[in-house]
């Protein structure tokens, strides 16, 4: 088991470092905001920030710099809702569909690189 833990530390550091990397250099994205752009479009709707902060698995606050980052760069928006006014959603603008278009190949392809050797567990 302890074996399996370290697989998976490595692996999932690696792969962080490569997302970072070719990401970054290829389209100006970190891998949460990859992430959280990746979520919104697989919903296809607005979501809450706490829907997203279950998802990508960040704090409240890291997700609300990430959300930041997206929003100036003009990939997201955010809104109050109507029904809870402390309720934020988030959306993803046509800019931000673009950019997640043009990046999914590359975090599909590190993805596939840095795990071709793991063992399939879910089909």
């Amino acid at each position: 088991m302890v074996e399996t833990w370290h697989y998976v530390l490595a692996k999932h550091a690696k792969a962080m470092c490569s997302l970072e990397r070719e990401l970054g250099d290829k389209h100006g994205l970190g891998p949460s905001e990859f992430e959280v752009l990746d979520r919104i479009v697989h919903h296809d709707k607005k979501l809450r920030i706490q829907e997203l902060c279950d998802e990508v698995h960040l704090s409240q606050s890291a997700l609300s710099r990430v959300v930041a980052r997206l929003e100036k760069a003009q990939l997201v928006s955010r809104g109050v809702c109507d029904q809870d006014r402390r309720g934020v959603f988030v959306c993803i603008t046509e800019a931000g569909r673009a950019r997640h278009k043009e990046a999914l190949p590359t975090q599909r392809a590190v993805l596939a690189d840095i795990f071709a050797d793991a063992p399939v567990l879910v089909r």
